[in-house]
């Protein structure tokens, strides 16, 4: 058998978001780069993210890069944003999309870096850490919701997180259970100068409930 070797190469992608303006844009108008769980989309991320921040703030709601159908008798489409081949290139590609993402819209609706936020829902959540670690100055906070941290998190406790964090799991989630979300008030904290973590009722579901939360701690960093 002859020799097999891999071989890689670079190939033009084109990504997509939905962008949401502001009504009566002013000084305190936030900008919310919102990232969907796996096998969701866009849409359902911007109504859903729309819903927690209301009218007065712009919400991008990207597309994850990955698209597969939802099953082998429908046209339904869903999207991700990695797996556990060649992460180094997801994560890069993440962190494309995401800063130029909050470089185009936050130019063009006049929003600066300190009134930036990046939120994710599941999977996105452990690629928004690793973004906010390697992108210091891009967001003012983030906000996790029923995610998990960085399988190498301790490891790079060289590379703090600047930004405010608010983290909301739930006690029913059957993908990140409090067994482990438990913890993560402690392990936050080995890179995170201000994070906040929440532990609330329900399953693996976006925490409409959570809205309370989230303008708690936007009335406390942005004050």
């Amino acid at each position: 058998m002859t020799a097999v070797r891999p071989c890689t190469f670079s190939a033009r992608l084109d990504c997509h978001y939905l962008l949401r303006g502001p009504e009566g844009p002013d000084e305190r108008t936030l900008l919310v780069a919102a990232l969907h769980g796996f096998s969701s989309n866009p849409e359902l991320m911007l109504r859903l993210t729309a819903n927690m921040f209301g009218p007065r703030h712009a919400i991008a709601a990207l597309q994850g890069p990955n698209q597969f159908f939802l099953g082998a008798n429908t046209g339904e489409v869903g999207y991700g944003w990695n797996t556990n081949r060649h992460p180094a290139e997801s994560i890069r590609l993440h962190h494309d999309m995401v800063l130029h993402v909050l470089e185009e819209a936050g130019r063009e609706l006049g929003i600066p870096p300190e009134r930036r936020l990046l939120l994710g829902f599941s999977q996105p959540v452990s690629l928004n850490y690793r973004f906010a670690a390697a992108c210091p100055l891009a967001v003012r906070g983030v906000i996790a919701l029923c995610g998990g941290l960085p399988g190498d998190w301790e490891e790079r406790c060289d590379r703090p997180i600047q930004a405010s964090v608010l983290h909301i799991a739930r006690r029913e989630d059957e993908y990140y259970p409090p067994a482990v979300t438990g913890r993560y008030p402690e392990r936050l904290s080995l890179r995170v100068r201000d994070a906040e973590f929440h532990l609330i009722d329900g399953g693996h579901r976006f925490p409409s409930a959570g809205t309370a939360i989230v303008e708690g701690w936007l009335n406390r960093i942005l004050r």
